[in-house]
């Protein structure tokens, strides 16, 4: 029997919902610069599949890596962690 890897998993803010099935998330995370050693955000924008069209804009959600859905989507939505007011 095969194991499989694990899949990334990422948190992010939902920042449009305009597709079918479709959101587009912003992920944040912190990166040291190799020279300075100053701390840098850095940030992603990610097409995620939403099986039920139940995210809006500015939900904190919980994506992770799949197969290819599509020709720009790689991620599919596991949780909605908070909702925006």
């Amino acid at each position: 029997m095969e194991t499989r890897k694990l899949r990334k998993e990422r948190i992010g803010v939902v920042f449009s919902n305009k597709m079918a099935k479709s959101i587009t998330v912003s992920v944040k995370w912190k990166e040291k610069h190799p020279i300075y050693g100053k701390f840098v955000n850095k940030t992603k924008r990610v097409h995620a599949h939403d099986e039920k069209n139940e995210c809006r804009v500015g939900d904190t959600v919980k994506i992770m890596e799949t197969r290819p859905t599509s020709k720009t989507k790689r991620w599919r939505l596991v949780q909605i962690i908070a909702r925006v007011k």
